[in-house]
């Protein structure tokens, strides 16, 4: 749905008055030069942990409380259409035109952003059901995760799509009976394409 934060880094910088190449971490966009993306995708640590250090390194730069919301926020200032993918939209508007149930599993929801930032993404308001791991107390890949939103959205595990841009989570989802959709934050485009193909929507 959003842009990541590896896309937004460098926003994130000029924001704050930093030198570019400041926030040296890469992700997927270069795994090589991030050791600590290696480690998260190896299963040396979690997601939460790889952005807990990236928090700390982000307040030794800046002085700033070394939180998500303050990693976060000089990244996803921008408006909503800068922010929000737009194949993403289409997507949810077209499954929901469809009759097609429309929901959000996240870890970090509200680990990562304040009130105010949530309260201005319209977007979220288009979603029959959001799942926050943060308050609910699962997080994905825990098969629990999983279960919890399939309950609350009363879906079909098996005829779902679940689309996500983690590997680990995408192989949680398989245990649940979910079907799986890699969204490549590098090349977003098969993957928005073969859930819409998946959906029954016409490709765009």
């Amino acid at each position: 749905m959003l842009l990541t934060p590896f896309e937004l880094r460098h926003v994130g910088e000029r924001n704050l008055g930093l030198a570019t190449g400041k926030f040296a971490w890469t992700g997927p966009f270069d795994p090589e030069a991030d050791a600590d993306w290696q480690a998260f995708q190896s299963g040396g640590m979690n997601e939460r942990e790889y952005w807990a250090r990236r928090a700390e390194e982000f307040s030794a730069l800046t002085g700033q409380p070394a939180t998500m919301p303050a990693l976060f926020a000089p990244m996803y200032a921008g408006t909503e259409d800068e922010l929000v993918r737009p194949a993403a939209r289409r997507l949810i508007a077209d499954a929901r035109a469809a009759g097609i149930p429309v929901g959000v599993l996240t870890n970090d929801l509200t680990s990562f952003h304040d009130r105010e930032w949530l309260e201005r993404m319209t977007i979220l308001r288009e979603f029959d059901v959001i799942v926050d791991g943060r308050t609910e107390g699962v997080y994905k890949p825990d098969p629990a995760a999983y279960r919890l939103i399939v309950e609350r959205m009363g879906i079909d595990p098996t005829t779902t799509v679940f689309v996500d841009d983690q590997p680990v989570n995408l192989r949680g989802s398989e245990a649940v009976g979910l079907v799986p959709v890699h969204l490549d934050p590098t090349d977003p485009g098969p993957g928005f394409r073969l859930a819409r193909s998946l959906l029954g929507l016409s490709q765009e």
